[in-house]
């Protein structure tokens, strides 16, 4: 149980490094590489964590769902209406992005719940 809940935070921060890019993602990929019980642990204490909070983690992965399925949307008007620059294939690119994208958000979704429902069935 604690390798699933090990495994789906690993998960999450790669989603936040990558999202993040650049300096700002090794940076904080630095941070939460050195202990893996330090986000955690910050969290119970109240402290503040030294990358980013798991619920600043969240949302950022949410919001780039939300931009995605946007712009998709917004693509697929402009070519409804006859935009010459909103082209077939790009159209159908950024749906099939926006659809990987919900995809593994609901996927992240998922593994939290059955992580939680491990968690709260564990004997005390």
């Amino acid at each position: 149980m604690t390798d699933a809940i090990s495994s789906i935070l690993s998960q999450i921060r790669a989603y936040e490094a990558r999202a993040q890019g650049g300096l700002a993602g090794s940076a904080g990929m630095a941070g939460t590489g050195r202990a893996g019980d330090t986000p955690p642990s910050n969290a119970i204490s109240g402290t503040a964590a030294p990358s980013s909070s798991f619920q600043q983690t969240l949302n950022n992965a949410i919001d780039g769902v939300s931009k995605a399925q946007n712009e998709a949307g917004a693509l697929q008007q402009a070519f409804e209406l006859g935009d010459p620059r909103a082209d077939l294939a790009r159209v159908m690119v950024a749906m099939q992005q926006s659809q990987v994208a919900f995809k593994a958000a609901v996927e992240v979704r998922n593994r939290l719940v059955q992580a939680y429902q491990d968690v709260m069935n564990m004997p005390i």
